[in-house]
């Protein structure tokens, strides 16, 4: 089965607290999986490759036959298609997992503008506010 991934991540004050949304849908436009999760205070940036990298390990436990991953976030579709380089070591970390899961998927990564991915967007917003100091 062909699935569509949408990831995005939030970060309050960049660093600051952030959080993780992904959703995940068959070919047929039914929500298969959603998920988000605060991870505490981090860029925007290592919380958007959060979503990616694991939206991809749930998509691993589908097996899937082809994965369009979406994301609203062009720096991260060009380093994952190589055209910029990670130079961020915490960045390099997470893409370095991303890279090693894709090596076993057939996929396609596009850039989509923000207004197509609000469902991932809530998730990532909701969970950063989850990560603020109480």
């Amino acid at each position: 089965m062909k699935y569509k991934i949408f990831a995005d991540g939030a970060s309050s004050g960049n660093p600051g607290p952030a959080g993780y949304g992904f959703v995940i849908f068959d070919e047929n436009g039914n929500l298969v999986a959603e998920a988000s999760k605060s991870i505490g205070v981090a860029t925007n940036n290592v919380a958007e490759y959060s979503g990616v990298l694991f939206a991809l390990k749930k998509i691993q436990t589908l097996k899937p036959e082809f994965v369009e991953i979406l994301l609203d976030s062009e720096l991260i579709v060009k380093q994952i298609k190589g055209e910029y380089k990670v130079r961020n070591e915490a960045l390099k970390k997470i893409y370095d997992e991303v890279i090693l899961i894709l090596k076993d998927l057939k996929y396609e990564i596009k850039h989509i503008p923000r207004n197509l991915n609000t469902h991932a967007d809530k998730l990532a917003k909701k969970a950063s506010e989850g990560s603020k100091v109480k």
